[in-house]
């Protein structure tokens, strides 16, 4: 976080809560990052608004920039501005779908989150982060090389959003039910299982000092568990990696961050392994 030079924030004009625009403010007095203003709309005029926007922000201490836009959809508006501008963090609202629309269409904030090359904060609550807890989900079970750089980097952010809220961090890995069936012996049982996982995530807990009580190996499916822990700790924010599946395994399976976008009860904060991340910039570099 701290190494973020400029962030894009999202607004939406026509919705008063500017939840968005809050935590970047909270974010750029640590880190001292430019906030590049982004509405997407392609019908109205908000030059008044952005200007107006932009001046208070200069004049409170922040560097501010506000710009419209519109490429031929919501994400792909914020997309094309995040990698125009070389923001290292976009911060959206999040209002969830009609149930029956998400049924039917992929929902926008579902599509940046599979598709922006940077880090994505889905802001849920005007909840204060100071003091709460902050949530890291990893799937330790896979453990290859992508999955466990993909990990370090979500305990990283974590840590770095517990130091910046003055905050606890807390770590969960949901791990599958035991299967008498399963192959690996490791498997068969609910202990054998819980103490893979547990070995698997002494290296962060090493190195960011998470002790026993806030290391969280629990059984059961992660798009459940991630925000039943959440809402237990009563977590500011939840710090989530995604694979970015698209296509038909993208529609059929879903990604965890997705799926749990509209339960969790705190912010979202959505990263990706590095490799997914270069391939994202080079599919937007060609259009």
């Amino acid at each position: 976080m701290q190494a973020i030079r400029s962030i894009l924030v999202v607004m939406e004009p026509e919705r008063a809560e500017g939840l968005a625009l809050k935590r970047a403010k909270l974010i750029a007095g640590v880190t001292q990052s430019h906030l590049h203003l982004l509405v997407c709309d392609k019908k109205n005029d908000h030059t008044a608004y952005l200007s107006d926007l932009t001046g208070l922000l200069n004049s409170e201490g922040f560097s501010a920039s506000g710009q419209q836009a519109w490429h031929e959809s919501l994400h792909q508006t914020i997309i094309s501005v995040q990698q125009a501008e070389g923001c290292g963090l976009v911060i959206k609202q999040h209002f969830p779908d009609n149930p029956l629309k998400k049924a039917i269409l992929t929902p926008d904030d579902w599509k940046l989150l599979r598709y922006c090359p940077g880090p994505v904060l889905m802001v849920k609550t005007d909840k204060s982060w100071a003091g709460s807890a902050i949530l890291a989900a990893v799937d330790v079970g896979n453990a290859d090389s992508e999955h466990r750089t993909l990990h370090t980097s979500i305990v990283s952010h974590g840590f770095e959003i517990a130091a910046l809220a003055k905050a606890e961090l807390h770590v969960i890995s949901a791990h599958p039910t035991p299967m008498l069936s399963a192959a690996d012996p490791t498997f068969q049982l609910k202990e054998t299982i819980e103490a893979r996982y547990r070995d698997q995530c002494r290296a962060f807990q090493a190195e960011y000092d998470i002790a026993e009580e806030r290391l969280h190996i629990v059984e059961g499916p992660a798009d459940v568990l991630i925000p039943q822990m959440a809402h237990q700790l009563n977590a500011g924010v939840t710090v989530i990696g995604t694979v970015a599946r698209t296509g038909i395994a993208g529609a059929l399976i879903g990604n965890t961050a997705e799926v749990v976008l509209d339960s969790l009860e705190s912010d979202v904060l959505v990263l990706k392994p590095d490799d997914i991340i270069a391939h994202l910039e080079e599919l937007m570099a060609q259009r």
